[in-house]
């Protein structure tokens, strides 16, 4: 067993996927010290997600670091074939356009006419007769990466300590020293990977909040008649209004795709959202809702620009962030850690993210 670290060369605060998978790739070399305010990492947002790995998901910012990231996800196991459409209801044709424009020669999207959206997705309303095809769109095994990635952590040496809330950070000539709900903890360097949290663990350390915002994502479980097809693939609305895929048994996981601001909490669903999801759902196909099954809802943060933020503190680089992932974070994962590592390792980018420049990430541009 590994003796408690009492001075580690860096704390990171938040052991969902962000904060795990910074750690798995840097227990190698540094002491790490891994801080969870709650008894099971990755309650919050991590635990919660309906993940897709999907090169459109989050846009053309985000893109680089999802298509990065597939090749670790693929040979990892954590992928499973699925496939998207992307819908456009009536007057909503311009929406694929963008798509199109947007992710040109990124990543590859195909016209789909009427009859090949009825293949696709069966029950189909009438006024849909356009969209796009993401063949290239998969299912994520969160859980196993999750865990994997904190196995990753813990042979490399890391310290997991849970329900140690971080209570104060103070930085001075030997370092931080933090106060936390399971006691101090001493460190030379601070990473927020504090997700929906990352403004208030900025504001304990004294450091200027960039301003990231949490947003309730509400998901809902449903039986329907027909049931769902195992092959069938995830469907999103082009315009952003909701998206649903089949489950396990026959199911149905379906999102009104809100973005409700809300305080960092333990957040749960409203039952006004899932309704909403529900009559979207049933705007498009002539299913029958035969049973809600259960309903939950997670927190995603954003940063203003919507895109991620990696990188020291303009004013202190012993401030580290790896916050304002979004609901991306888990399908941009190892891209994200590989840059988090090498910048705080001060090493060069691995030749797999060659094309990535990593200073679109840094928090100096919000000045």
């Amino acid at each position: 067993m590994n003796e408690p670290i009492n001075k580690a060369d860096i704390a990171i605060v938040g052991a969902g996927m962000a904060g795990a998978s910074l750690a798995a790739s840097l227990g190698k070399d540094a002491r790490i010290v891994l801080l969870e305010a709650e008894d099971i990492a990755g309650y919050h947002s991590t635990g919660r997600s309906a993940a897709f790995w999907s090169e459109t998901y989050g846009g053309p910012a985000v893109q680089p670091l999802t298509s990065a990231s597939f090749d670790f996800l693929h040979s990892g196991g954590f992928l499973g074939n699925r496939g998207a459409v992307h819908l456009a209801g009536p007057g909503d044709d311009r929406h694929l356009d963008r798509l199109e424009a947007e992710f040109a020669g990124r990543v590859r999207l195909e016209r789909l006419d009427r009859s090949m959206l009825e293949e696709r997705i069966p029950g189909l309303r009438p006024g849909f007769d356009e969209g796009l095809a993401e063949p290239t769109c998969r299912d994520i095994d969160v859980a196993g990466m999750h865990a994997h990635y904190l196995a990753e952590a813990r042979r490399a040496g890391v310290e997991l300590k849970t329900n140690a809330r971080l209570l104060s950070a103070e930085r001075g000539a030997g370092g931080w020293r933090l106060q936390t709900a399971a006691g101090e903890v001493r460190a030379d360097m601070l990473v927020n990977a504090a997700g929906a949290w990352a403004d208030s663990v900025a504001v304990l350390a004294g450091r200027r909040p960039i301003g990231i915002a949490p947003l309730r994502r509400t998901m809902v479980q449903l039986a329907v008649d027909p049931a769902t097809r195992p092959d069938m693939p995830l469907v999103m609305d082009a315009a952003g209004r909701y998206y649903f895929k089949p489950e396990a048994g026959g199911r149905l996981w379906l999102s009104p795709h809100d973005e409700t601001p809300i305080d960092p909490c333990d957040v749960a669903p409203e039952e006004i959202d899932v309704a909403l999801a529900i009559d979207r759902f049933q705007h498009v196909v002539d299913w029958s809702v035969t049973r809600k099954e259960r309903a939950w809802a997670g927190l995603r943060s954003f940063a203003p620009d919507r895109a991620p933020v990696y990188g020291p503190s303009a004013a202190d680089d012993s401030f580290f962030w790896f916050a304002g992932q979004g609901g991306f974070g888990i399908q941009t994962a190892p891209a994200a850690a590989a840059i988090g590592a090498a910048l705080l390792l001060r090493t060069p980018l691995p030749e797999s993210l060659g094309s990535i420049d990593p200073s679109r990430y840094l928090p100096r541009r919000f000045g």
